[in-house]
């Protein structure tokens, strides 16, 4: 019973690595998402926003005065606006850095800020 569990567990490990983004490749008017492995997990249309930059679990896109956040899978995860978390300056792993006047904000992948810093 232990063995079976343990396999069951490594598999939905692997399943989960594989769904992290290794790059982001763009194509005719596509944002095509790719996992470690090379292969495509899911696509986003450029016409959706820039890319602002991506991590291992989601990418940020800027349309006008929003900043869209979506999975791996190119799902809609929330937008925030501009005038509220300020200018993306990084996106890496699973959170974001944003600067606000003379602050320095970090955000989870899910739009929760995390932290606040003084940028001077």
């Amino acid at each position: 019973m232990k063995k079976i569990l343990i396999i069951l567990l490594l598999a939905c490990s692997l399943q989960i690595q594989a769904q992290n983004i290794n790059y982001v490749k763009t194509a005719s008017s596509w944002y095509i998402i790719y996992d470690s492995s090379g292969k495509k997990t899911g696509s986003v249309s450029a016409s959706l926003g820039e890319l602002v930059g991506y991590g291992s679990e989601f990418l940020v896109l800027r349309k006008d005065s929003w900043y869209i956040l979506y999975d791996c899978k190119g799902r809609r995860l929330r937008g925030l606006s501009r005038s509220s978390i300020g200018e993306v300056i990084a996106v890496s792993g699973n959170t974001f850095t944003s600067r606000l006047g003379s602050w320095i904000y970090v955000w989870n992948k899910e739009g929760k800020k995390l932290s606040v810093h003084n940028a001077k």
